[in-house]
């Protein structure tokens, strides 16, 4: 259709969705829409924006209001269907209404990671094509309006840039202004005429590969809810929980738990931009939180704040720990401390979570396993050459299902589909007899850092521009809270050294982003490779497991 951004969404999958009862054509303003005719006064969102130090406290009336003004004003910046809309927002109410915004006039959501600086946000706005970009004023000390301002010599489609907290022009906060003109009935013919198709694209997260140039993942409703509904189902949640989200919400966890999930079942978000577990046990007591979902780290934190304040996180009913295998004794110490059950999973940017260790598991199953697949997903351990493998053996984990991604923006040779519809996740494993997996290592080269993908391809680029460096590897290194942290391995030039200070400034200057930094710098002199030149990275990786206990 014209006006939407093209996908590798074939009809054939599309109908096989919806005779299997997957797909039922669905987008979250059905669910919006549902809330702001039957209860407009219920809460929708708490907000705590440690910039301001207010606290905002939406009802869905308030919110879809908000997003009505922000929808029009948008268009009347020439946004329309198929156009993307890209902003790099803390957790503030202002990132839902944005994608709500975005759906009413059929435009595409680009949410970008708060970490990111210039080098990643100029390939990232640039290869979307995005026409405006949505900025805080500033945020943990860092000015991102600035920082916008300086990158729109490169973006030429970008046409509008926004700034909450700014002034004049760039003010964000005139487009939902309630002391401005607002044309109610024209606003709802322009959302009539724009809604957006249940296959139609309507969100791109960036996320990083083994070629260390970032891949725009796209999807669309039909992807998104399929995966929402069986979770929901799955976790037992409904509209008298309440959802806490301090992960990022422009990362897939944020968005699909942190934005989408709570308008399917009508319930608040509390919402939390910086992490501090002693302020997240404050919310948890003061909201009556039940439900949260967050890296390890935030696990092992908020388990260390509840062993002196258990009380006051009896609310808290479930802690779904993704993005990296919950350590023995972090789950232990969580099962014994919090009172909440620890679920376990395994998840994409490209598909969500995949997999869950159910409820009733016994607890040790949360920290010996990733889960066991979603309603929809179906999940192999195969070969090299694509034979299934026996239950206990490593191998490639392929996926297949219904909210696995519909391909990534402008890379059509990227999207590792087959012709029967799995796709490899880069990741190795293992399966037991009854389903539950084992992530057990990446076929990708990217280390994940609490929660969050390093693009080591692209580390070690930067790092190879360094005048004393003549070869260099970056591998992960265990880590007890993040899981990993960066190492590199330098050979340096003849005559030349090299320090940790000196490497971290070095690529400071080229503005990368701060998670992304080695934490270790290891000076050898030479790298283990093949006899035919290969670096042999596992042997690099048992180095760094050796340093990381020694």
């Amino acid at each position: 259709m014209p006006g939407t951004i093209p996908s590798m969404l074939t009809p054939e999958r599309a109908a096989a969705m919806r005779a299997a009862g997957l797909w039922h054509d669905r987008t979250i303003l059905d669910d919006l829409d549902r809330h702001l005719a039957e209860r407009p006064e219920r809460l929708a969102i708490i907000d705590h924006n440690s910039m301001t130090g207010r606290e905002s406290r939406l009802s869905y009336g308030d919110l879809g209001r908000r997003v009505e003004r922000i929808a029009s004003g948008l268009a009347a910046l020439g946004v329309g269907r198929g156009d993307v809309v890209s902003w790099q927002l803390p957790n503030w109410w202002e990132f839902t209404a944005l994608h709500l915004a975005c759906m009413r006039i059929g435009a595409v959501s680009n949410p970008l990671m708060p970490i990111f600086r210039e080098r990643e946000l100029r390939f990232m706005l640039k290869l979307a094509g995005a026409r405006v970009l949505v900025m805080p004023r500033s945020f943990r000390g860092f000015d991102h309006a600035a920082m916008a301002r300086g990158l729109r010599a490169d973006l030429p489609d970008l046409a509008h840039l926004l700034v909450v907290g700014g002034e004049g022009e760039e003010a964000f906060e005139a487009l939902h202004d309630e002391a401005q003109p607002h044309d109610q009935a024209a606003a709802c013919a322009l959302f009539a005429r724009s809604r957006p198709g249940a296959d139609d694209v309507v969100e791109i997260l960036y996320t990083s590969g083994t070629t260390g140039e970032p891949k725009g993942v796209m999807h669309c409703s039909n992807t998104l809810l399929s995966n929402l509904d069986p979770y929901i189902r799955r976790l037992g949640l409904g509209e008298r929980d309440v959802v806490l989200m301090a992960s990022p919400l422009a990362h897939q966890t944020g968005f699909l738990y942190g934005v989408m999930m709570p308008i399917l079942l009508g319930c608040p978000v509390v919402l939390q931009d910086i992490w501090n577990a002693g302020r997240a046990a404050d919310l948890i007591r003061a909201e009556g939180v039940t439900f949260t979902m967050a890296s390890t780290p935030f696990l092992a934190d908020l388990t260390t704040v509840a062993e002196a304040r258990r009380p006051d996180l009896a609310s808290l009913r479930i802690f779904l720990s993704a993005g990296a295998p919950i350590p023995s004794a972090v789950a232990r110490r969580a099962t014994e401390n919090l009172g909440a059950t620890i679920v376990s999973a395994w998840g994409m940017t490209e598909n969500g979570a995949a997999t869950t260790t159910l409820l009733d598991d016994p607890p040790e199953r949360a920290c010996e396993t990733d889960g066991v697949a979603m309603d929809g997903i179906e999940l192999r351990i195969v070969d090299d050459g694509g034979r299934d493998l026996p239950p206990g053996t490593e191998g490639r984990l392929l996926l297949r299902g219904c909210s696995n991604f519909v391909g990534y923006l402008k890379r059509p040779e990227m999207y590792g589909v087959d012709a029967e519809g799995w796709f490899d996740t880069g990741d190795l494993a293992r399966m037991d007899a009854g389903g539950y997996i084992r992530i057990t290592g990446r076929t990708k080269d990217v280390i994940i850092r609490g929660g969050e993908n390093v693009p080591v391809v692209e580390v070690e680029g930067l790092i190879y521009q360094h005048p004393a460096v003549a070869e260099v590897a970056v591998v992960g290194m265990p880590d007890p809270r993040l899981g990993e942290r960066a190492c590199a391995f330098v050979v340096p030039r003849p005559g030349q050294s090299l320090s940790l200070p000196e490497l971290v400034a070095f690529l400071e200057t080229h503005k990368l982003t701060r998670n992304y930094l080695p934490e270790r710098l290891e000076v050898v002199e030479q790298l283990p490779r093949t006899p035919s030149g290969k670096i042999q990275k596992f042997r690099l990786r048992d180095t760094a497991k050796a340093l990381a206990s020694g």
